[in-house]
């Protein structure tokens, strides 16, 4: 259920930015008629429309997220408020200019918030914070989650610096193609990784345990 509201925003940005930039006079239209008071001057254009609707659509989505979370009695985590907060200014910034630039934006934002408070929880106040998410599921000696914390604070700089490059160097069409696909791709692959680490990182202390118990073992004897 959680896997499905995080993808959520994203699935209907993408599915909505499609549907509208095949049918830019519906879009365009229907983005005039209905949101026209949203925007300055009142009136969206053809090439503008799909993105308009997007916005619209993934800023409704991310409400309903946070919304859907809060009525479960569960906590929103740090990166949904960072992601809320991004979407709703830089969203309403993009419908009230007629710019994308802004939306595009959000990504980066979002990945290099993530980067800088995880950066700066470890480094000024001690505070692992994959650690503290993971902490209760695995025992891993404190250099691993160093690592580990490490690795995700590249991994968020590289995203956001790759989202901008893509952003300013294709189409908006390749460019939510990129954001849908191209991002969870890595993400994937991301993660795949962090998990081949955390074998090792497991392996290495179960056969440590398992000579450590062979000496205790020998001494007894």
């Amino acid at each position: 259920m959680k896997l499905l509201l995080d993808f959520l925003p994203l699935l209907l940005f993408f599915v909505t930015f499609k549907y509208g930039d095949s049918h830019k006079d519906w879009a365009a239209a229907f983005a005039s008629q209905h949101f026209g008071f949203m925007v300055s001057g009142g009136k969206v254009g053809l090439e503008e429309a799909p993105v308009l609707l997007a916005t619209l659509v993934v800023m409704a989505a991310t409400l309903l997220q946070a919304l859907v979370i809060k009525l479960r009695g569960q906590k929103i985590d740090l990166m949904l408020w960072i992601s809320l907060v991004l979407v709703v200014v830089l969203g309403g910034a993009t419908i009230w200019f007629h710019d994308e630039t802004f939306i595009k934006w959000k990504p980066t934002g979002l990945y290099w918030g993530s980067a800088i408070v995880f950066w700066a929880s470890l480094q000024f106040f001690g505070r692992n914070l994959i650690q503290a998410t993971l902490g209760n599921e695995l025992e891993l000696p404190d250099a691993a989650w160093r690592n580990l914390n490490r690795a995700w604070v590249w991994f968020f700089a590289i995203m956001g610096a790759l989202n901008l490059y893509v952003a300013y160097h294709y189409s908006t069409s390749a460019w939510a193609d990129f954001k849908a696909f191209g991002v969870t791709g890595l993400i994937v692959v991301f993660t795949i990784g962090q998990g081949l680490y955390l074998g090792r990182v497991l392996d290495a202390a179960e056969k440590a345990k398992a000579g450590a118990g062979g000496t205790e073992a020998s001494n007894e004897r």
